[in-house]
């Protein structure tokens, strides 16, 4: 029986060509799934490389294609369901709580391997948006959708620790912005589909029916993903639990204990970002439509065309993150969100496509950093743990986020003002980001080790 290709990989701290003149190092192919706008593939890099890095690439795209539809489709699903923009924006604080299981599935990676929990996680999300688009009643929506957001950020928080223990250290960081430009295609996809959303069967509910795709690719990653050499590597080192709660929890337990200051600083870290940029994303497609008469097809062209602009920012910062340090293109990504914000919302209509660009730039940007810092900080032991802990805070920020917004909207009648005001928590995750140590450049840690 023929193997399928392997695309698993040695260990990331095998960086191969490290001491090598880097102009004298070969260049891989450029494989057909990634556009020649996001610029060339680094020297030193081997086809294996890239190949896993496309792979978990569709996890990305799809959660990005979800987060987006719901933002893109926010007005015809809340009127469908006689909604109005104050009661909508709680219900969408509960959906982001969504995420709160897979803090407890995603330690399951350090204990099974990221390969099982990644491809649970498509089969999760798949099924979950199918299911949103059947619901006839709110609650039925946000308990569908609630549960869709457990798989998709498991999935998406497995595919970066998977890419991170791939790549060797210097190229780490334009990996995982390879991995963030190629899921912002979801945006644009959903973009494009949103424009028709008006004469699409079944209307938006047509756009949830959509996100059963990944299950049809399922063959082919349950083929081509295999269990990475730095978990196999370091499973010897896992303590021996007997029941799948131990499983769960004791992990989390371990990275709190070992790492108590870098676990606070990540909490605040996502916390802050995501309670800034997730209703600022989500709301502005309702925005415009409602207050300012947009079409839907005028939403659909700006995320479409100006989006695209936009993506280059993930290996763009991906690049600037692996030459001058994450903290400080970190710090730059959270300190000029507010202000491209700011512009999105109180901008004139000829100018807000525009700022559309570094809105979106900043903000895909602003996330892979994030999650490149949480990978890099915690051993392999706890790595998919860090990342389930960065997801719990995350998800409690976004939520946050939401009630706050949807409070002084409610209160003073202006949803953009409220919107742009709590954008300005970045600047706590900014501060934060300054305090961690920087590791770009650094291999990753394989043993469990305490906080220093």
């Amino acid at each position: 029986m023929h193997e399928p290709a392997r695309v698993d990989h040695r260990p990331s701290g095998e960086d191969d060509g490290a001491q090598a003149d880097p102009d004298a190092l070969p260049r891989p192919r450029r494989p057909f799934w990634l556009p020649h706008f996001l610029g060339r593939i680094p020297r030193g890099l081997e086809d294996r490389h890239v190949s896993i890095v496309g792979i978990v690439s569709l996890a990305f795209l799809f959660e990005n294609y979800d987060l987006s539809m719901l933002s893109a489709a926010l007005k015809q699903i809340r009127e469908s369901y006689d909604l109005g923009p104050a009661e909508m924006t709680r219900w969408l604080a509960w959906i982001r709580l969504g995420a709160i299981p897979a803090f407890l599935c995603l330690p399951l990676a350090d204990r099974f391997g990221r390969r099982r929990v990644f491809l649970v996680s498509i089969v999760g999300m798949s099924l979950g948006t199918f299911v949103s688009g059947l619901a006839q009643m709110p609650i039925q929506f946000v308990l569908a959708q609630t549960v869709t957001r457990a798989f998709l950020v498991a999935s998406t928080a497995t595919a970066v620790v998977l890419v991170a223990e791939a790549l060797p250290a210097r190229h780490r960081g334009w990996g995982i912005g390879i991995l963030g430009a190629i899921g912002t295609l979801g945006f644009g996809l959903s973009a494009l589909l949103y424009a028709f959303v008006d004469r699409l069967p079944f209307g938006w509910r047509f756009l949830y029916f959509v996100g059963i795709t990944p299950l049809l690719f399922f063959g082919f990653f349950r083929s081509r993903i295999v269990e990475t050499e730095q978990f196999r590597a370091a499973r010897d080192l896992l303590p021996s639990e007997d029941s799948l709660f131990a499983r769960m929890i004791g992990p989390m337990r371990e990275l709190v204990r070992d790492h108590p200051m870098r676990s606070l600083a990540i909490a605040g870290m996502a916390a802050s970002v995501s309670a800034a940029t997730t209703p600022a994303f989500n709301l502005i497609s309702d925005f415009v439509q409602s207050n300012r008469g947009w079409a839907p097809s005028s939403y659909s062209m700006m995320a479409i065309f100006a989006g695209a602009l936009g993506t280059i920012g993930n290996p763009a910062m991906g690049h600037a993150a692996d030459r001058f340090g994450r903290r400080p293109v970190a710090i730059v990504a959270f300190g000029a969100f507010p202000l491209a914000a700011g512009a999105m919302y109180f901008g004139r209509d000829a100018f807000v496509p525009v700022v559309w660009v570094p809105f979106v730039f900043l903000l895909t940007g602003g996330n892979v950093l994030m999650r490149v810092v949480t990978s890099e900080l915690f051993p392999t032991t706890s790595r998919n743990t860090a990342m389930g802990w960065e997801t719990l805070h995350e998800t409690l920020g976004a939520a946050v986020g939401f009630a706050v917004v949807g409070y002084l909207a409610g209160r003073a009648e202006d949803l953009a003002g409220a919107a742009v005001l709590v954008s300005c928590t970045t600047f706590v995750g900014a501060a934060i980001v300054w305090w961690l140590p920087e590791t770009a450049g650094r291999e990753l840690a394989g043993a469990r080790s305490r906080e220093r």
